[in-house]
């Protein structure tokens, strides 16, 4: 038997083994130690503040508000913003579509439709403060993935009570397994040519965050 086919058995012998529910490998499997972290350290207010920190080293602009004051900080930044139209799921808030600007609300929108308009507003599902991760599960609040994709401005509102530290507490807080999750950190970039770095190749070149305090 040559080298190459003796090494093939080999592997196949271990997949075998691996995959026979009497092999012992399933238990020794279950055994092995998994270091890794799954809960952080952080106080609450500590979690908000590095997932601003890390948002803002993304180019992310971010605000905070109570939620109070959310329509008015909403008003805020799409006047900031310069923009007119905007796109928003059909299960937004309607004091979030502030009057003044042209709403369009996705009840189907056609991609064509889509890349036509200036904005977009959403509702998040997590925020992971450790990687300055915004979690999208697409809900009536947050939409369609291809409204945070074609709109080159997205504003999104994530409540405090959203942040968790780590990647573990965001899968933990997950009833089920989601069939389409969207992860942002900060706009739309690249500098994988020439390490130019270039905003808008895979989304929003404009990524603004209100941070709700809704909780104590």
């Amino acid at each position: 038997m040559s080298t190459t086919s003796h090494a093939r058995e080999q592997i196949l012998g271990k997949i075998h083994a691996a995959t026979q529910p009497d092999g012992g490998q399933q238990q020794s499997y279950a055994a092995l130690p998994r270091p890794c972290i799954r809960h952080g350290k952080l106080t609450a207010e500590g979690c908000l503040e590095l997932l601003i920190e890390r948002l803002r080293e993304y180019d992310a602009e971010v605000v905070e508000a109570t939620p109070e004051e959310l329509p008015d900080a909403i008003a805020s930044q799409l006047a900031a913003s310069g923009k007119h139209i905007f796109v928003a799921p059909e299960g937004l808030p309607t004091e979030w579509l502030i009057k003044g600007f042209d709403w369009r609300i996705d009840k189907g929108l056609s991609h064509t439709e889509i890349e036509q308009i200036e904005g977009v507003v959403t509702a998040a599902f997590c925020a992971v403060a450790d990687s300055g991760t915004i979690v999208l599960h697409h809900s009536a609040t947050e939409g369609r993935r291809v409204l945070t994709l074609l709109p080159d401005w997205h504003l999104c509102v994530l409540r405090a009570s959203q942040v968790v530290e780590t990647l573990p507490e965001y899968f933990d807080r997950c009833e089920k397994p989601a069939t389409l999750a969207t992860y942002i950190s900060g706009p739309s970039a690249t500098a994988d040519i020439e390490m130019t770095r270039i905003k808008g190749v895979h989304g929003p070149r404009f990524l603004h965050v209100i941070l709700v305090r809704d909780q104590g």
